[in-house]
């Protein structure tokens, strides 16, 4: 026999607090009656009381209530093997690491409320398979599909402005790595999810869509960031914060442009999503798109099941229970009670 749910044991403890609430109830009671009258006069007082009736009314509550914090236990005896199938998408997410990223018209910034929003969509994955990439200027696989979640966040915590020397954004760039880590295999379950204030500076990404679409990669983008735009802080050589500025010294201002991201996902038959301060938009493509595509099998293995046992404590509790309703405390006389 062994117990699914282990930690139940410490409900014993509420138990034994009843029990002994119970025992301390019984003489507190006892001497109550002593203080109410004389010692001598108690059993002709206490004469229609059936003192040890109430102690086994008492003792079938406490072994109930255990009973009962057994089945919470779940008991388990006996198995069989049952084969379990695992099913998913491979997924990969490319990251812009470009210093418009660190725009903060989006808190803390564009870049870290990303990274937040990613963390939180691994945890409701199962079964599926996850990569990164990480892009700027150029693009480079950080993580190659795993389903290996912890070392996928491993990975992700890496991930800051600057990673990539070459600057800029090049979104053509991110979905050429994508297609070069999915080369080859079925021509479906491919994933690339694009996260991006969308300002692409150099290469063709309309064109590369259409080549990714060939490949069997469905396209989801989200923008981050807001069509108002914001400046963009960072640090100078001697620490301090300030403005991004361009070639001529003018202050820099980004802003979202929803319009190539809504392209490269309609190519590919995916969708876009403008990420909000309550829904990043991760959760919800989840959720809308990609629970209802196509899953291919990733692995089978055999699994022992064990047969759940928590009815049988579960009646004896219930059937304890009624018993002690059933036991009267007044004292009888044959068939007839004494009142």
């Amino acid at each position: 026999m062994k117990f699914a749910n282990w930690e139940a044991v410490h409900l014993l403890w509420v138990v034994i607090s009843v029990g002994w609430f119970l025992l301390w109830a019984a003489k507190r009671k006892e001497k109550l009656k002593e203080k109410f009258a004389q010692k001598k006069l108690l059993p002709e007082l206490t004469c229609l009381v059936n003192t040890r009736r109430q102690r086994i009314k008492d003792v079938l509550i406490v072994f109930a209530l255990g009973l009962i914090v057994v089945s919470f236990m779940r008991p388990q005896w006996g198995f069989h093997w049952r084969e379990v199938k695992r099913k998913g998408l491979d997924i990969l997410i490319a990251l812009d690491t470009s210093k418009s990223m660190l725009a903060q018209d989006v808190s803390p910034n564009r870049l870290q409320r990303a990274k937040l929003a990613i963390e939180d969509f691994v945890t409701h994955l199962e079964g599926d398979r996850i990569g990164l990439i990480a892009f700027s200027g150029e693009a480079f696989l950080q993580c190659p599909l795993t389903v290996d979640y912890n070392g996928f966040l491993l990975s992700l915590k890496s991930v800051e402005v600057g990673i990539i020397p070459r600057g800029g954004t090049s979104l053509s760039k991110a979905i050429e790595e994508a297609i070069r880590s999915y080369k080859g295999g079925v021509k479906k379950y491919k994933v690339l999810i694009i996260i991006s204030d969308g300002e692409d500076h150099e290469g063709d990404p309309i064109r590369v869509a259409k080549l990714a679409k060939k490949e069997g990669i469905k396209i989801f983008s989200i923008g981050i960031g807001t069509p108002e735009g914001d400046l963009i802080y960072v640090t100078d050589e001697k620490g301090n914060k300030t403005f991004l500025k361009d070639a001529q010294g003018n202050v820099v201002k980004t802003r979202l442009d929803e319009v190539t991201l809504q392209k490269i996902a309609l190519i590919t038959g995916g969708s876009y999503v403008r990420a909000g301060a309550r829904e990043f938009g991760l959760n919800l493509i989840y959720k809308k798109k990609l629970s209802k595509m196509e899953k291919r099998e990733i692995k089978s293995r055999m699994i022992k099941q064990y047969e759940e046992c928590f009815q049988i404590p579960l009646l004896l509790a219930f059937l304890l229970l009624l018993g002690e309703l059933f036991i009267p405390v007044e004292r009888t006389k044959g068939d007839r009670r004494i009142i």
